[in-house]
């Protein structure tokens, strides 16, 4: 079933409670590789969030 805008803006402010949430413990632990990954993820889940859409030229 598709989901509307809103709904799935929520579903990736989600994943970005969850990132934040893992890179506290990350920085906690030092774990160098884990926050190297968090930060890759970070920026995938912005990106989707954060896209310009097209312009409709009617």
């Amino acid at each position: 079933m598709p989901i509307n805008e809103k709904e799935y803006n929520g579903y990736l402010f989600d994943q970005l409670t969850i990132l934040e949430d893992l890179q506290e413990v990350a920085e906690k632990e030092n774990a160098v590789e884990t926050l190297k990954l968090i930060s890759k993820k970070r920026k995938q889940v912005e990106r989707k969030l954060y896209q310009q859409l097209p312009l409709k030229n009617d």
